[in-house]
């Protein structure tokens, strides 16, 4: 069998969807490549039974190549399993042993028992610096230098894959970014990394119209303007987009690993207090037609920040594969 699950949306055609293939023993590397291809999304998730310390092993192909994490599709698997087969009404959680670690997803359900968010514990954010100048940066993604928003650090940053992490001043040009693919994949092989990912505190017009928040708020917490400002209550607390061409992927939907590594990075580099709690609301895909909102909760912990993703999910595609005979 194998499914389209819309990530990180309560609509159908919106969020970012990913394959997800929950019976995949047996599969050979090559036919996982060659299906993840054939369906064309930015990721497809392939599920084995796991042993021991996961109820599945899970891998990740995008049509190019295996990556090491992807956050939309670890949340679509963990949706699919939670209302096609079953797992809401037995357990509150599944777990994943993905190449990048061990992954727990936990859904939440109303009271009449129907599964309303997931949230995905991410492995450890980490941050390093980028070899990369604001300049640079802002060259390869078509914008102006003074585009970047200097209140922030330019970083690298991991909860499972390492993303290139952009502050942008505002939403118009985080909107106007048009990338040079080519050279923006070599950069980001340069550096490891498997994503440029864009961010503003800019939300635009509050009034817009936006998805709900799965925990019914319209936001997370209030964001101070770092210039002394006052704080805000936007429809989101941050807009993003996210271009992964090293991978095969011109621009991702909406995405969850980076989304993590966000809201890690925020606290390590000491843009929110790392001693309380926080939870934000992240926009993306609203540019290319394909609305989420991401909300990521972060808690202190003595040895870090501990990163939870999350959001809805719809199931929009069912069907068998049929592979050839060999």
């Amino acid at each position: 069998s194998v499914f389209h699950v819309d990530a990180f949306t309560d609509r159908p055609f919106g969020g970012n969807p990913a394959g997800v293939v929950p019976e995949a023993r047996g599969l050979t590397e090559a036919q996982m490549q060659a299906i993840a291809r054939e369906l064309n999304l930015s990721e497809t998730a392939f599920l084995v039974p796991g042993e021991r310390d996961a109820d599945f092993s899970i891998r990740y192909f995008t049509p190019a190549s295996e990556v090491a994490f992807c956050g939309h599709a670890t949340l679509g698997a963990a949706w699919l399993l939670a209302t096609e087969y079953g797992w809401a009404k037995r357990a509150g959680q599944v777990v994943f042993h993905t190449p990048a670690g061990i992954v727990p997803v936990r859904w939440e359900t109303d009271a009449d028992g129907r599964v309303r968010a997931a949230f995905m514990e991410q492995v450890r954010p980490q941050v390093r610096p980028t070899q990369m100048d604001a300049g640079a940066i802002a060259r390869l993604l078509g914008l102006g230098e003074e585009d970047i928003d200097p209140r922030y650090p330019l970083r690298l940053a991991y909860t499972g894959n390492w993303d290139l992490l952009v502050p942008v001043r505002t939403r118009a040009a985080v909107d106007r970014a048009r990338p040079d693919l080519t050279a923006l994949a070599e950069a980001n092989r340069r550096e490891g990394v498997i994503s440029t990912h864009l961010f503003t505190f800019d939300a635009g017009d509050p009034a817009e119209g936006h998805l709900s928040d799965p925990e019914g708020a319209p936001a997370g917490d209030p964001v101070a303007d770092p210039a002394g400002g006052p704080a805000v209550q936007p429809a989101w607390d941050l807009y993003t987009r996210d271009f992964s061409p090293a991978v095969g992927i011109a621009e991702d939907p909406v995405t969850g690993s980076a989304s993590g590594a966000l809201g890690g990075y925020l606290v390590l580099e000491g843009v929110l207090d790392p001693e309380r709690p926080h939870r934000l609301v992240m926009a993306q895909g609203d540019v290319i037609g394909r609305p989420g909102r991401v909300v990521v909760r972060i808690h202190p912990g003595a040895d870090g920040p501990r990163i939870e993703v999350g959001g809805g999910a719809v199931v929009t595609v069912a069907g068998r594969l049929r592979l050839p005979v060999e």
